[in-house]
């Protein structure tokens, strides 16, 4: 099924896969077309290559590192920055996020078996460690979420995505993965394009 799903995503979005390639190379030809971004952790706690569109500067995690002020503030908001205030996105990167435009190449994750369809989010190793030192609470949650491999959308996703605090998330995935099933992943696939089209939480 994820195989299925991949290949008709891939083909059904192709023009978006073009364009937004297209739009990284014409908004920044100096740096690569995917996100130079460290590697997540998935089933298993394998760590693997997500690809996505890059809407940043070339090596902007490091550039994140590198301004205190500005790392503190990504961590205080679940490891986001207000696209208003982040000085290192592309021009256009909010409409690209808006409607996940720069998650299509996670259908090739999924080809090549890191990723499925439906799942939870995939997280960084940092921000999994960093979390359960702040959060000790999600901690229980943890295994449950690494048992089944990262989704491309999830119940996250289709819930207000960045609204939602790392303590509830790691909940929702882990509840998830506990009670996953054809039938419930349809219905979350089925939610999917109204959540992208609402744009709620992308950023």
């Amino acid at each position: 099924m994820d195989i299925i799903g991949a290949v008709f995503g891939i083909i059904l979005f192709s023009p978006l896969l073009v364009g937004g390639a297209l739009w990284v190379k014409i908004v920044s030809p100096s740096g690569p077309i995917l996100a130079d971004t460290p590697e997540r952790i998935g089933k298993n706690r394998k760590h693997f290559k997500f690809l996505k569109f890059r809407s940043m500067i070339p090596d902007a995690h490091n550039y994140l590192l590198k301004n205190p002020k500005l790392y503190k503030k990504y961590k205080e908001n679940n490891y986001k920055i207000d696209p208003k205030e982040d000085p290192r996105l592309l021009p256009g990167a909010r409409f690209m996020r808006k409607f996940s435009i720069d998650e299509m190449p996670q259908f090739f994750n999924v080809l090549l078996g890191d990723m499925s369809i439906v799942g939870p989010r995939a997280y960084y190793l940092f921000e999994i460690k960093d979390q359960v030192e702040k959060n000790p609470e999600a901690k229980k949650y943890i295994d449950d979420v690494m048992s089944v491999k990262p989704g491309i959308t999830g119940v996250w996703q289709v819930s207000g995505r960045s609204k939602i605090v790392f303590a509830d998330r790691v909940r929702l995935d882990a509840e998830y993965a506990k009670r996953r099933s054809l039938l419930y992943d349809l219905l979350i696939v089925l939610k999917t394009p109204f959540a992208v089209l609402r744009g709620e939480g992308a950023y």
